[in-house]
């Protein structure tokens, strides 16, 4: 796949949802139902309310309380995934309750968070960080205890400190799975940031997807669907562009190995 020019590797890439675009188009040229409106209608409408318009500003809040609840959860998780694995007693000790709140619904904490945090933002925030924390606590604290033994060895051998240990051994051989944490972070922290403002919100994209609905604007809700797709995407390929270039060194060593990256 890697000797594929740019432009094929483009083209693999966005060719099915291009059909599926295009079968969409097709399919709801004609159709009368006010749930279910044309592509091109939803189209005109996104060009009224996103470009032309001020639902745009929307985006800021959410990408605002995204930004804080998503970094600020992925620390918390990195950190205490690295404690637990540090500290078998504490890993022992507290395992139960990691692992009741991972399985944890994040939005049934809503209530609780406005009674803990009011209205605003902070609740929003504390929403996100909190789903992010497990998926990056629980793959940082897999990646580390999965660090090969005779790795270790070596590191002894070499006269390696604890500090130095970490750092060039446990660090680099968890790192691919720690990113694979924070992915999941990531799409658990745009679900929560949607879920969070469609309760006791005045702005962000949930609220105006929830708001253009209880007036019965379906066409201006499916904008608002289709915006939050695309951010979606965009992120998650942001993302993976990120792990890509500063996990270089893995994901060259799985194609030496065979092992498509």
């Amino acid at each position: 796949m890697t000797g594929r020019p740019r432009w094929a590797r483009l083209l693999l890439a966005v060719w099915l949802p291009v059909v599926l675009l295009a079968a969409w188009w097709v399919a709801s040229a004609t159709s009368d139902s006010p749930y279910f409106p044309p592509l091109a209608d939803i189209l005109d409408e996104f060009v009224d309310e996103w470009v032309l318009g001020d639902a745009k500003w929307q985006l800021l809040p959410s990408l605002r309380n995204l930004s804080v609840g998503f970094v600020g959860g992925s620390v918390l998780g990195v950190l205490g995934g690295a404690l637990l694995w540090r500290i078998p007693v504490l890993r022992r000790a507290t395992n139960p309750i990691v692992y009741f709140l991972y399985v944890l619904p994040a939005p049934a904490l809503l209530p609780a968070m406005i009674a803990l945090f009011g209205l605003g933002e902070i609740r929003q925030m504390a929403l996100i960080a909190f789903g992010a924390t497990w998926p990056a606590m629980l793959n940082t604290l897999d990646g580390m205890r999965g660090v090969d033994e005779v790795k270790f060895d070596t590191a002894r051998a070499m006269g390696f400190g604890s500090l130095r240990t970490v750092w060039q051994v446990v660090l680099p051989g968890a790192s691919p799975q720690i990113a694979a944490g924070l992915r999941a972070s990531l799409q658990v922290s745009i679900i929560l940031m949607v879920v969070s403002e469609m309760v006791a919100a005045e702005e962000g994209i949930g609220y105006f997807i929830l708001e253009a609905q209880t007036v019965f604007a379906i066409t201006t809700m499916w904008t608002g669907i289709l915006v939050l797709a695309v951010v979606g995407t965009a992120l998650n390929y942001a993302f993976m562009g990120l792990e890509r270039r500063m996990l270089a060194w893995h994901h060259g060593s799985r194609r030496i190995g065979g092992v498509p990256a």
